[in-house]
């Protein structure tokens, strides 16, 4: 008698044991998802409020009261997780992001924007996916698949579409048209330096640094961003400070840890969402209703990052060799 009943018992412990995992682990594989989409719907609401912010702040006083709020918001954050503790190659690491991403990248596309028509400036943003899967295998070693090269000709496609149609075809400046480029270009060697760091610190303690370090570069701005605030109404400044939580503190953090488990050209093609989301929520909130063609550019972004997504089937199918 104590023998059967102890025997089922043992029974289900064991299966407990064995079946937790497999019931926490579609959980952990969909928070890398979850982290993208919340950084893709955050950064594109920035576009909205840089959009309504242009005139009462300047570029770069926009960037340093952005980044000054971000670094407040992480630091409460980051602290109650212990100190970081990088080495000194990590720190030129987080320096070089800190001055390139959050620095000249805020403050390039600010000034940018105001040059450039906003179709232009998006077209001209989105080669960075391209940059970023073409550096990524250059110094992460991560493969250039076809799917991969298809997925970004088809997003890149989209995007240009989407460009084209909301483009009202005013002059554009050589200007602006390289500061956007500088942007893109900073962004995407942002991102292949950012990739080494967050498999060894926490996400959170990587941006908090890389914030704190841009906020201290656009420190120049100080003054300007001092006196325009004193001048700007309570609704932009309550946008100001929506920019540096959410955009910046809370959408940089999900996209370092979402670096974490994708590799980095898949994460970056993502970005190639941004666009599609923005239109809809400047419809939303700015009541602008882009042309028909618009939402076709839009389809075809999403299906260039789902085919930029998939794996090859070589390599998913072929087991692991022993020993």
């Amino acid at each position: 008698m104590t023998t059967s009943t102890t025997q089922p018992a043992a029974s289900d412990s064991n299966n407990t044991s064995h079946s937790s995992p497999d019931t926490h682990a579609p959980t952990r594989s969909w928070l890398p998802v979850a982290a993208v989409a919340v950084t893709l719907l955050l950064w594109a609401s920035a576009f909205v409020a840089i959009r309504h912010l242009g005139h009462d702040f300047s570029p770069g006083a926009l960037s340093l009261g952005r980044l000054l709020v971000g670094s407040l918001c992480l630091g409460v954050v980051a602290l109650s997780r212990g100190l970081p503790r990088p080495t000194g190659r990590e720190w030129v690491s987080i320096i070089a992001i800190g001055v390139l991403w959050f620095g000249v990248y805020n403050v390039a596309l600010n000034e940018g924007e105001r040059r450039v028509d906003a179709g232009t400036a998006a077209m001209l943003i989105q080669i960075s996916p391209v940059l970023v899967a073409v550096l990524a295998a250059m110094f992460l070693a991560e493969r250039f698949t076809g799917y991969l090269t298809i997925g970004l000709a088809l997003a890149f496609g989209g995007v240009a579409v989407i460009s084209l149609s909301t483009s009202s075809g005013a002059d554009r400046d050589l200007v602006g048209v390289a500061l956007c480029l500088v942007a893109a270009v900073v962004y995407s060697v942002s991102l292949i330096l950012q990739k080494p760091l967050v498999a060894r610190l926490s996400a959170v303690h990587v941006t908090w640094l890389a914030c704190t370090v841009g906020a201290v570069a656009c420190l120049p701005f100080a003054p300007t961003l001092i006196s325009e605030t004193a001048d700007a109404p309570a609704s932009s400044i309550v946008w100001e400070i929506y920019l540096g939580v959410f955009p910046t503190a809370i959408a940089f953090t999900t996209y370092a840890f979402a670096l974490k488990t994708m590799s980095a050209s898949s994460l970056g093609v993502t970005t190639y969402l941004v666009p599609p989301i923005t239109i809809v929520l400047g419809l939303i909130f700015l009541g602008e209703a882009p042309p028909a063609i618009a939402y076709v550019g839009g389809a075809l972004a999403l299906v260039g990052v789902a085919v930029a997504r998939r794996k090859p089937k070589a390599l998913a199918e072929v087991p692991p060799q022993p020993a």
